[in-house]
């Protein structure tokens, strides 16, 4: 087990997807980023946890091309911004994650505005922290399907009040919205209809599904954290139930990427934000 507190796994759909690519070049390929927060290095079964179960992960692991020397900012927002632009996340005026060091500079080019501006679908699912209002907003940047929280997670202060994990109030577009579920199914579920109506319209699309999981607090899914009590050197076994959430999802999602005929064209990424909780 190897938690080092800002690296992170990275890794895409390997050999199979992109001999696809090669011979349908003329296709513009989908690109589906996935971002975990606060889930660090020894999180995961295939880097050497000898406790967690993450059998989805450790399957698309296997299957990858990874960057094994992959450093991430220390905190959520300032690797958030450094994703979405490139560039040094100092350089865009986020340093921090909140008392707004964690507004994104308007005027910085994001990964969506390039994407959209190539004729592709962009979408947000989850966790933005990058600002709340206007001109910040990812629907501002780039995004023209919105689906987040506010602030850096659920039930912080910029958050939809009483927000608790499940059955929560989200803002879809810029209004709020009540959706049933727990969070991390509910963006799964919504970046997935983003992505067949994506491919109804014939379009490519760019998928940016950022969960807030398994950022405290430790509020799995009930049953989830079952096998992790009495873990030894576990302070929460919610955080290790929220993991194994995130898991089923990844099953999911590839399961859904295939039955579409969706996966020999889409990139996958997988990536965490910074160190474990």
């Amino acid at each position: 087990m190897r938690p080092l507190s800002r690296r992170g796994f990275l890794g895409a759909l390997s050999a199979a997807p992109y001999r696809s690519l090669a011979r349908a070049s003329q296709t513009p390929p989908n690109v589906l980023l996935v971002i975990t927060d606060d889930q660090g290095y020894g999180d995961l079964a295939c880097h050497g946890n000898p406790v967690l179960k993450t059998p989805a992960l450790d399957s698309l692991h296997a299957r990858s091309a990874r960057f094994t020397n992959f450093h991430v900012s220390p905190t959520c927002a300032p690797t958030r911004a450094a994703l979405m632009t490139g560039r040094y996340n100092n350089a865009t005026g986020v340093w921090h994650t909140y008392m707004s060091r964690h507004l994104l500079r308007p005027g910085e080019v994001t990964l969506a505005d390039c994407f959209r501006a190539s004729g592709y679908r962009t979408g947000i699912f989850g966790k933005w922290h990058l600002g709340d209002n206007h001109p910040c907003r990812p629907q501002d940047r780039g995004f023209e399907e919105v689906l987040i929280h506010g602030g850096g997670g659920v039930w912080q202060a910029p958050d939809y009040f009483g927000n608790d994990y499940a059955n929560d109030t989200y803002f879809h577009n810029g209004k709020p919205r009540r959706f049933s579920g727990f969070c991390t199914d509910v963006w799964f579920d919504n970046a997935m209809r983003f992505m067949t109506e994506s491919a109804a319209a014939r379009k490519p699309f760019f998928c940016y599904l950022s969960t807030n999981a398994p950022h405290w607090p430790f509020w799995a899914p009930e049953g989830e954290s079952d096998p992790y009590l009495g873990v030894k050197g576990l302070r929460d076994p919610g955080f290790y139930g929220l993991i194994a959430n995130l898991d089923r999802n990844m099953a999911r999602l590839e399961k859904f990427l295939e039955a579409r005929g969706l996966a020999a064209n889409t990139i996958l990424i997988f990536m965490t934000d910074n160190g474990s909780s």
